[in-house]
């Protein structure tokens, strides 16, 4: 046989030894427990049920004391740990592009009034169309995709969204940052194809997209189907006066005969969908106001124009007719081949909420009750650290499969079947933390005695309000 497959597992474990040791260096305090913890979440049998129960893992080999005390009390170098990530090999699509999903998941703390900074998640419920909202933590994640079906995704930042923060300026920020930190550790050079970032109706990209105009990316985002846009203007007639509109007509998306004949029509044949015909306008864009996101914009609103896609497939995987989805690109002049990158790149953002899943059904992410945001931070960027290792471990790994379950090719193995493996790979890794020193038990309360100091009880929702979004207040003539 080749020796190319040896010379691949050496690269793979030299590879997760040094995140596992650049990693241990990220823990400034209360590092060994944390590092322990992490192996822990990797190496226990099954699901996560309690934070607790990893303290009976043999990778795990201090204390529940301890596991506490570095969750309540340890320090993470977040920066430190994200330039790290960034500098990780990372999946890329056709000719070497960067595909990013932005995209947020909550932590819903219903029944804990004594957690701060808790907000109002916005989550659906088992019925059709029944949605709720909930007290939690949203949490905003930005991943790297990986081309084709797969359920793996490489997790690059995650951000606690705030009772004070406003959800399009973090998001800016946070994708900024992101796409700064990989142009920094060469994951992108000049001459490479934009990083394209992917993100569901949700988010503002148009402001996003303004927003970012001078980083090499390219926003790619669902929009209502009941958004009205508006066509590019004509070039300049000789021999008409005045000045020309700011906008030309409507595109109503619920009304085709608004419609201009698209500028690209694409078919391309499917497995799942059937086929699936994409038509592209160009140089669409918004009729932005000074409202939102735009309440601060200071002068005239800018025109963001964009290609506007209209994807509409045979039939869905339940054989149910589907209707169309609208995507809107900050990219203009788009070639045929980039709208069906654009369409495609969209279904495999779905891919992150597999991650999501695995996070909270199997790793434990929103299993323990913790009381404090801060160590729900710390909690969550475990969580990312141990998804990031199995990844990392993806060639080591081999298909332990229960009996019941079919085989899988070592290129399928999905992150739950790595995990089950990962306490053999571990073996042949750094392992950087040192041996705990033997201590007694803390005295903890006395028996009989009664807590004095109750916990400070918090409110839900945002705590900071926009004179300017509450015009209604004050007005002559009104009681309140």
């Amino acid at each position: 046989m080749s020796l190319l497959p040896d010379a691949v597992r050496r690269e793979a474990f030299a590879e997760a030894s040094r995140f596992r040791g650049e990693f241990y260096e990220c823990l400034t305090a209360r590092r060994d427990e944390l590092f322990e913890l992490t192996d822990a979440l990797l190496c226990v049998d099954g699901r996560v049920v309690s934070p607790v129960d990893l303290t009976l893992v043999p990778e795990h080999r201090r204390g529940h004391g301890a596991l506490y005390g570095a969750l309540n009390h340890g320090r993470i170098d977040v920066d430190r740990l994200r330039s790290l990530l960034a500098d990780m090999p990372l999946p890329r699509f056709d000719g070497g592009r960067l595909v990013l999903a932005v995209d947020v998941s909550p932590w819903l703390r219903s029944d804990a009034p004594c957690s701060a900074d808790r907000l109002f998640c916005h989550v659906y419920g088992r019925a059709k169309s029944a949605s709720q909202f909930i007290p939690g933590w949203p949490y905003s994640f930005v991943a790297v995709l990986e081309p084709g079906a797969t359920s793996w995704t490489g997790i690059l930042d995650v951000v606690r969204l705030g009772p004070e923060d406003d959800a399009t300026a973090v998001t800016a920020a946070q994708l900024r940052s992101v796409a700064e930190r990989l142009i920094t550790a060469g994951q992108w050079t000049p001459g490479d194809p934009d990083m394209t970032i992917v993100m569901d109706a949700g988010y503002d990209v148009t402001r996003l997209a303004w927003v970012l105009r001078d980083l090499p990316v390219e926003l790619v985002g669902r929009i209502r189907s009941d958004r009205v846009m508006r066509l590019p203007k004509p070039p300049r007639m000789r021999g008409v006066n005045g000045r020309p509109p700011k906008h030309w007509p409507e595109f109503r998306f619920a009304k085709p005969e608004t419609w201009p004949d698209p500028a690209i029509t694409t078919a391309t044949d499917t497995v799942n969908y059937g086929k699936a015909e994409a038509q592209a306008w160009d140089r669409v864009h918004p009729r932005l106001t000074h409202r939102s996101a735009w309440l601060e914009h200071d002068g005239e609103l800018p025109i963001v124009e964009g290609t506007l896609v209209r994807l509409k497939v045979e039939h869905l995987s339940k054989e149910r007719e589907a209707p169309p989805v609208w995507l809107w690109s900050s990219k203009t002049g788009a070639a045929p081949a980039d709208v069906d990158l654009w369409w495609q790149v969209f279904l495999r953002r779905f891919d992150l909420e597999h991650t999501f899943r695995f996070g909270k059904q199997t790793l434990g992410w929103t299993t323990p009750k913790i009381r404090t945001p801060e160590a729900a931070d710390r909690w969550t960027w475990l969580q990312v650290v141990a998804h990031t290792q199995l990844r990392l471990a993806r060639p080591l790994a081999t298909d332990l499969r229960r009996p019941w379950e079919k085989p899988a090719k070592p290129e399928r193995l999905t992150p739950a079947r790595v995990r089950r493996g990962f306490r053999n790979i571990r073996a042949h890794l750094l392992c950087p933390a040192r041996v705990p020193q033997p201590t007694g038990t803390g005295p903890g309360r006395p028996l009989g005695s009664k807590n004095r100091r109750p916990a400070t009880r918090y409110d839900v929702g945002k705590t900071v309000k926009r004179p300017e979004t509450l015009k209604a207040i004050g007005k002559p003539g009104r009681s309140w």
